[in-house]
């Protein structure tokens, strides 16, 4: 188990446009040859956006790109025609495949903080899809089966615990509250990386939410 803390992660973005990015892996000016990826989970950022802040239309290509939204609310435009809102709960995946441009914008009042996370698929190429899932349910699993991957949603309250997945790979992330793992106690925007998990629990130090993913080999 490999604990990576809130403040190891790179800095991003363009804090005087409003934008406060911290990446988990290698990402653009800071390149990592020892932290590329970790199973298909190539890169996994925290983005603040202050109100009427945002990302102006970029491409991607070859990526699954799946975003939460922690709070506030995340307009989403692509060049598919697309435009959305997604607030919390919601899951937002976008499989820009072979090719697709978005935009990204805090259109609210209020500040934005959203984790979005990129897996590399199995197979590159096709053409790009968009989905929202709105209000996930707590312990209802997503599937990226693109890139062999699963997402579990974990709501914690003081003292309950949750098991972990078993699997080859499974990443922790801390969007809230703290929660006590077989490493110690890890607190918001900390992470977990696990390799071959194996009856492992968490358990919630305070009320607390936990993105995990579950990765095959």
């Amino acid at each position: 188990m490999d604990v990576r803390r809130a403040d190891e992660r790179y800095p991003g973005g363009d804090p005087r446009a409003g934008i406060v990015s911290r990446h988990a892996f290698s990402f653009g000016p800071h390149y990592d040859p020892d932290n590329l990826r970790f199973g298909a989970l190539i890169a996994c950022n925290e983005e603040r956006l202050a109100p009427g802040a945002g990302f102006d239309e970029h491409p991607h290509s070859h990526t699954e790109i799946v975003t939460w939204v922690v709070e506030g609310e995340l307009t989403h435009r692509d060049s598919t025609g697309r435009e959305t809102r997604v607030r919390p709960g919601d899951v937002q995946r976008l499989s820009a495949a072979g090719g697709v441009r978005h935009v990204e914008r805090n259109d609210g009042t209020a500040p934005l903080t959203f984790v979005q996370m990129w897996l590399a698929p199995l197979t590159p190429g096709g053409d790009p899809s968009y989905e929202v899932v709105p209000g996930i349910a707590d312990s209802t699993p997503y599937a990226v089966p693109e890139a062999g991957a699963m997402l579990h949603v974990r709501r914690l309250a003081p003292g309950e615990r949750t098991a972990l997945p078993d699997g080859k790979y499974v990443y922790v992330h801390v969007t809230r509250g703290e929660v006590r793992l077989a490493a110690g106690t890890l607190g918001p925007g900390d992470a977990a990386r696990i390799t071959g998990a194996e009856d492992l629990e968490a358990e919630g130090v305070t009320e607390t939410e936990l993105l995990i993913w579950e990765m095959a080999p």
